[in-house]
């Protein structure tokens, strides 16, 4: 039977196959509070010209707007991929209290792989981590577009 974190991770891994045909590095993101997916993003960043427009980003903003406050504190917010420290820092400060992603990111990852930010006890806030849900789709889906990418 599927767990929670699993069918969210399959929302946010459907997000990720719509930047994948974007020739987009294909992450996906979905934030969840109550339930209720108020929030959704893919990498842009090619498509938009805006380092910004990372998945993590745009679902924060959507959530944000959504509960019509900064603070997320009672979302879970799921990703595809390890979050660098860009999107780390605005987890840590939108008060995402539940982290749930899917692969490893060895190169950028701020959640362990490089440092780790969302568990630094010098923050005013912490992050519950969960790791590796779905991670051989998600780390597939990467893998295929870096292929396709050298092909």
């Amino acid at each position: 039977m599927e767990n929670k974190d699993e069918m969210y991770m399959k929302e946010a891994l459907e997000l990720a196959k719509k930047a994948f045909h974007k020739n987009e590095v294909p992450i996906g993101c979905v934030i969840v509070h109550k339930g209720q997916i108020i929030g959704k993003g893919y990498n842009l960043r090619n498509t938009e010209k805006n380092a910004l427009r990372h998945a993590e980003i745009t679902a924060i903003d959507q959530a944000c707007t959504h509960l019509g406050d900064w603070r997320l504190d009672d979302c879970t917010i799921y990703v595809t991929l390890e979050p660098c420290p860009m999107c780390a820092g605005a987890i840590l400060q939108a008060r995402i209290p539940r982290l749930v992603y899917g692969a490893k990111n060895p190169k950028a990852g701020a959640v362990g792989s490089v440092v780790n930010l969302l568990n630094n006890n010098n923050f005013n806030h912490t992050v519950d981590i969960t790791e590796g849900t779905l991670r051989e789709d998600c780390a597939s889906l990467m893998k295929l577009f870096f292929a396709n990418l050298r092909a």
